[in-house]
């Protein structure tokens, strides 16, 4: 198995077009900027981008996030394993975390070496829209309410449109930080993410403005079939016109109109739908702070496959879940 650069790992993508997003050679560049490693790996009709974070005294953690589905997960892959563990252990990393591409209802572990891991790193649990349709169709099966918020907003004067304004979406990220109690990366991430992805049109940073002040902004990325929303915001004003709904929309609209048949809403609280119901209208902290909004877009809940660790190191992989895997 091979070391190869961006351009060659791209180039190796084009066999697999509907590749997620953690996976796309500009994903990897944008986290080399910010603490990680990319190792990108290929042999054959086989290959992996595998991303090393540094840990004290020289050690690290390595993170496979939602490998192309290229047959590593079968009995016989023994010399692709081979060559990635060659590489963890080269790179000292205390284990791999993987997390599949695959929903836990589709996916079985299929070897002994993996274990389940006691956490994700990426939200589990996430509403899936199904864009195939015709724009009439996604609208009637969202919630009335989220129906009405969007032609509200136009009524009120909403317009949305295309921006590159990444200081004040930086800006309207840490207002909604704040309110909603989640972090914030820094003005220089989002700018370097914008600047690997919106030149290939894998990404658009939209905004939602009333009489021309920005009111809310998004930035969704899509690749072949899938979109997905991953970063959104919202300053405090105007928030009765509901700007937030129609924005929404309008990403979901862009992502059809570049062939994608599924829309991402990228994460909601890791919880059974029955349990979601339940305790939405009265439950606010983590993610419940934003099921009540994506629920309304009439999509479908899913959950990925629990995250898998292969571990190098067992004291040092026991201390890393005890003290810190905890709080990643």
């Amino acid at each position: 198995m091979t070391e190869v650069t961006l351009t060659e790992w791209n180039q190796f993508l084009t066999n697999f077009p509907n590749t997620h997003l953690l996976q796309m050679g500009e994903w990897g560049e944008l986290k080399k900027d910010f603490g990680w490693k990319p190792v990108r790996l290929v042999s054959g009709n086989v290959g992996v981008q595998i991303l090393f974070r540094r840990l004290p005294l020289g050690f690290t953690i390595a993170y496979m996030p939602k490998p192309v589905d290229s047959g590593q997960w079968t009995v016989d892959s023994e010399a692709f394993w081979r060559e990635v563990d060659t590489i963890c252990k080269k790179n000292r990393a205390i284990f791999l975390k993987i997390e599949p591409d695959a929903w836990d209802s589709e996916f079985r572990i299929l070897h002994s070496a993996f274990r389940i891991s006691p956490h994700n790193i990426q939200p589990p649990r996430t509403i899936i829209i199904n864009i195939k349709d015709s724009e009439e169709d996604i609208l009637a099966r969202m919630k009335p309410k989220c129906r009405y918020n969007i032609r509200l907003a136009e009524k009120k004067g909403v317009t949305v449109r295309a921006w590159d304004d990444i200081a004040t979406f930086h800006e309207m990220m840490t207002v909604t930080g704040g309110r909603d109690n989640f972090g914030v990366h820094s003005k220089e991430y989002y700018q370097r993410a914008y600047e690997l992805f919106h030149p290939k049109g894998t990404c658009e940073l939209l905004v939602a403005e009333y009489e021309g002040k920005p009111l809310a902004s998004l930035m969704v990325f899509a690749n072949a079939k899938r979109a997905w929303y991953v970063y959104g915001a919202s300053n405090n004003e105007e928030r009765n016109r509901m700007p937030t709904y129609l924005l929404q929309w309008e990403a979901i609209r862009w992502a059809k109109a570049r062939g994608c048949e599924e829309y991402d809403l990228w994460g909601v609280p890791d919880e059974n739908e029955e349990t979601l119901e339940a305790n939405f209208e009265t439950r606010h902290d983590g993610l419940w702070g934003v099921y009540r909004f994506k629920r309304g877009f009439g999509g479908q809940l899913k959950r990925a496959a629990q995250a898998l660790d292969r571990v190098y190191n067992p004291l040092l992989y026991w201390a890393y879940v005890k003290f810190i895997g905890n709080r990643a």
